[in-house]
């Protein structure tokens, strides 16, 4: 019995040095990526930091994260602005006066640039690979700044949500979200939502408020191709396909003749668009690009992205019960 309860204990303490030595590892994650994340506000006011004692209100504060060292910080469109709006970013003590030089307010993601070097920048995962019940954690400025690079944890409690955003003028749709337990306040938009080895998988952009324990992040992958053209060339031109789709969710959403689960649904052709003089029709089903197959609208969105204006892109169709196969030249957005 001796014996027995000398294992016993010896595997007890095992167990106790092994959470002990994760907890440390996730301790010095989270501190690596803190690094990196920042203040956001459309305000500033007369000397010091912008955001001390004022409120995230007066502010309309968020959260963004560098994601190079010369500058450049990703967030949400709806805290930041529009493009070649001005906003002020906070990275500890310091201000910078920073410009949108780019922005999608149906991905609801934008690109801030600041005069700035030596930052300290985090690492992306890969999006495309997630699976409920990953441990993640989000990070932000949840009330104030004095609550600066709070963090949460907890689960991807769900992938491929789409969510429906009701303001004054209109009505749209973000799809392709991820759903996390994680808690985020108004002031976590847009920043990150990191996984286990302290790669970004997400940015944080809203949450429901009539329920408790479900936010959404925007999966990384489909900014990653814009990003990368900001750090190689300083500026990005977008090509397009000149129309409107939508994936099966949004199409379920809107009552569409054709319901769909895979693949992207084109809804309208924009006149003298690209797509305009093709063969491609509203109620097509976009099936692949380049024999990429396609299964969200983000999957479309990420693959433009990585193209340029002029170049020819071919489309799979399903139109009725027939496949087709068409050629179109992208166009700048």
């Amino acid at each position: 019995m001796k014996h027995g309860r000398t294992i016993l204990s010896t595997s007890y303490a095992q167990k106790v040095d092994k959470y002990i030595e994760n907890n440390q590892n996730t301790a010095d994650m989270l501190e690596e990526v803190t690094k990196s994340v920042v203040g956001i506000s459309r305000l500033t006011n007369a000397g010091g930091s912008i955001l001390n004692n004022v409120s995230s209100e007066e502010l309309g504060l968020g959260t963004g994260i560098v994601v190079s060292d010369n500058g450049y910080i990703l967030s949400n469109s709806h805290v930041t602005g529009e493009k070649y709006s001005t906003c002020y970013v906070t990275i500890d003590e310091n201000t910078y006066k920073g410009t949108v030089t780019w922005s999608d307010q149906n991905l609801d993601l934008s690109i801030v640039k600041i005069q700035a070097n030596n930052l300290s920048y985090v690492k992306f995962g890969d999006s495309s690979n997630l699976r409920v019940g990953e441990t993640v954690y989000a990070i932000g400025n949840p009330i104030g700044y004095e609550f600066r690079r709070t963090v949460t944890s907890g689960i991807i409690s769900a992938l491929n949500r789409t969510i429906k955003i009701d303001d004054t003028d209109n009505t749209s749709y973000i799809s392709n979200l991820i759903q996390t337990d994680a808690t985020i306040n108004p002031g976590n938009s847009g920043g990150p939502l990191v996984n286990s080895n302290g790669d970004v998988i997400g940015i944080n952009t809203v949450k429901i408020t009539s329920a408790e324990g479900i936010g959404f992040a925007v999966p990384i992958n489909v900014i990653k191709p814009v990003i990368d053209c900001f750090k190689q060339k300083g500026n990005f031109e977008e090509a397009t396909l000149g129309i409107y789709a939508y994936d099966g969710d949004v199409a379920g959403y809107l009552n569409l003749k054709n319901k769909i689960n895979k693949g992207v649904y084109v809804s309208q052709v924009i006149v003298n668009g690209p797509s305009f003089n093709s063969d491609l029709k509203e109620g097509d089903l976009i099936t692949s690009i380049d024999e990429k197959s396609l299964n969200t609208i983000n999957d479309l969105r990420e693959y433009i992205y990585s193209k340029s204006s002029g170049d020819e892109v071919k489309l799979r169709i399903i139109r009725g019960d027939r496949v087709r196969e068409i050629s179109v030249n992208l166009g700048k957005k």
